[in-house]
């Protein structure tokens, strides 16, 4: 299964702990973009939970990796994080948009790449 992605590589000094100020409006993002939004706030809170006590501890957080037409993943070797669905029909441009306008609000260098890891499934 061919898979595609989009990814956004930590540049210079920025790392995981840059994320933490923004990383709940683009995890809320993803999971309405997918329909996966949770009805009960409690347990959107504890996806954000989970991630916020590794990112404030500038450490990988876990991500969002369940089953859905995108997923967002932080892989162990890299200092960065992507979207990687397995439908070319499924359009990543507004959610990459989207988190590139967050992440330079806040600050974070980064380097948007797409497909940069194909050999990954």
């Amino acid at each position: 299964m061919k898979v595609f992605s989009t990814h956004f590589v930590l540049k210079g000094k920025s790392d995981y702990k840059d994320l933490a100020p923004v990383f709940r409006d683009i995890l809320e993002a993803l999971l309405e973009e997918i329909g996966q939004m949770p009805e009960e706030e409690e347990i959107f809170q504890m996806f954000v939970d989970m991630n916020m006590v590794d990112l404030e501890r500038n450490r990988k957080p876990e991500g969002y990796n369940r089953k859905g037409k995108m997923r967002l993943i932080f892989p162990m070797d890299r200092k960065e994080f992507y979207l990687k669905t397995y439908s070319k029909a499924t359009d990543m441009v507004k959610m990459t948009d989207f988190i590139g306008g967050l992440l330079t609000s806040a600050g974070v260098k980064f380097e948007i790449l797409h497909n940069d890891r194909t050999d990954f499934e």
